[in-house]
């Protein structure tokens, strides 16, 4: 079930990005007076077919939803007949080719605007940006950040949530920049500057969870040391703990929190203890190796065993973002724009060899964020079909023969040349453009499967 709900959310996903895209190419292309022959969503064999409006537009939806297409009247495409030679796309003046070519791309920005705006209306969920345990021998540690600190700017940004510190950040890591400052309050009301030294984390950290590598981690909330989840096979599940049981003591030492609990058990890596439980109104000793496992160089202890979730104390963490329509559409437009420098910044660094490639995603890692984030909510959602809008955007836009960038650049081309390129170089650098294509394909989904293997 888990593995159709990601399925059928990247495909709705594709769905609602190729029909905005596609949109985009046939609007502008009826604008423009050119006739529509057909307009499908996925390639292959027809789900779904239906003529439609005074030109008898096909709307198809296809097998394949990788993609969609808008067929138009063009002589280079096949016969067409003398009283309809002013609706073909071939024989519209430059700029009008162009503008039906860009609609497309634009279209995609145009959906990202909107979905951005409708989030920051409604309102966006996020951490609270509050320290967590600082670990020794970290940059953190090293810049004197204390546990219990809020965040609230880098480098004069202002900063709500720790997703805002994470896109920060990472910014910098891509820029190569080896220190940022960062100012924090803490819970007295005194403010702090500290420079955090970057040095230490790779461009290919990034999609990692980066953040804990400098030292910088979420502040846990307070919770019971009471049994949510045990594992199976794990030790908690060997010596008999259960679901529901509350931990009061270990080896006689009282516990008051769940990060209580974790501290002592870490301690104690293949050393035989003692629990005491609480477990039905009735105080049970039970007695538990904890199985060894490696942190980083460090041996630490775990017993496989996972705390009941405190809603109310995490509720306390969250913060709810939203703004005026005026302003979240302001907001919108910034973010868009700042997604879009972002993309065109790593596919830059990835050419000229400063970013791994292996940070390039293919489909199978997209369909598992479509249904990550499907799982989450419609909130989170919407944010995933804003951020890959862009990304579809950029992508089509990129001047490689094929994509609507590639007979952009023809167009620019014809414009200072003042004739068209001929076919015959149209038609070499549609085949380069498709090794082009082939080999990005395969880079990604090679990625995809790595990351799959590896985990």
């Amino acid at each position: 079930m888990s593995l159709l709900f990601t399925i059928l959310s990247f495909i709705v996903a594709l769905g609602v990005l190729i029909t905005f895209h596609e949109l985009g190419h046939y609007l502008v292309a009826r604008w423009s007076g050119v006739k529509v022959l057909r307009f499908s969503i996925g390639f292959g064999q027809p789900l779904f077919k239906k003529r439609l409006g005074k030109d008898q537009t096909e709307w198809v939806i296809a097998a394949l939803p990788l993609g969609g297409y808008v067929k138009m009247l063009d002589e280079h495409e096949g016969e067409v007949l003398p009283q309809e030679l002013q609706r073909a796309f071939n024989r519209q003046p430059v700029i009008k080719r162009f503008a039906i070519v860009a609609a497309g791309p634009i279209a995609n920005f145009l959906l990202a605007i909107l979905l951005y705006w409708l989030l920051f209306i409604s309102g966006v969920s996020g951490l609270k940006p509050i320290l967590g345990p600082i670990k020794p021998s970290t940059p953190a540690a090293f810049s004197a950040f204390k546990e219990g600190e809020t965040i609230v700017k880098i480098e004069n940004e202002p900063v709500v949530t720790w997703q805002d510190v994470r896109w920060l950040v990472s910014t910098h890591v891509i820029d190569r920049n080896p220190e940022v400052m960062v100012e924090t309050v803490n819970p007295q009301g005194e403010v702090f500057w500290r420079k955090l030294d970057l040095s230490s984390v790779d461009t290919d950290d990034v999609n990692a969870n980066f953040l804990e590598k400098i030292g910088l981690v979420n502040y846990p909330p307070n919770m019971a040391p009471i049994i949510g989840q045990v594992i199976t096979g794990g030790a908690g599940d060997r010596a008999g703990l259960h679901v529901g049981d509350e931990i009061l003591a270990v080896d006689n030492k009282g516990i008051s929190y769940w990060e209580e609990l974790v501290k002592e058990i870490r301690a104690m890596p293949g050393q035989s203890l003692t629990l005491e439980v609480l477990r039905d109104g009735k105080t049970i000793d039970i007695p538990i190796t904890p199985d060894k496992a490696v942190d980083g160089n460090a041996e630490i202890g775990k017993i496989g065993i996972a705390p009941r979730i405190d809603q109310e104390a995490i509720t306390k963490l969250l913060v709810n973002v939203s703004y005026p329509a005026g302003t979240a559409l302001l907001k919108a437009l910034d973010k868009t724009w700042e997604m879009t420098f972002f993309t065109l910044r790593m596919l830059g660094k990835m050419v000229m060899g400063e970013v791994s490639w292996k940070n390039m995603s293919g489909p199978i890692t997209i369909a598992d964020y479509a249904g990550q984030s499907a799982k989450m909510g419609i909130i989170a959602y919407l944010g995933f079909l804003a951020l890959i809008s862009v990304s579809l955007g950029v992508l089509n836009l990129l001047p490689i023969p094929v994509l609507d960038g590639g007979h952009l650049m023809y167009y620019v081309i014809e414009i200072f040349k003042g004739a068209p390129l001929s076919e015959k170089t149209v038609a070499i650098g549609q085949q380069i453009g498709m090794v082009m294509l082939f080999t990005l394909m395969v880079f990604a989904i090679y990625n995809d499967i790595y990351r799959l293997i590896s985990g």
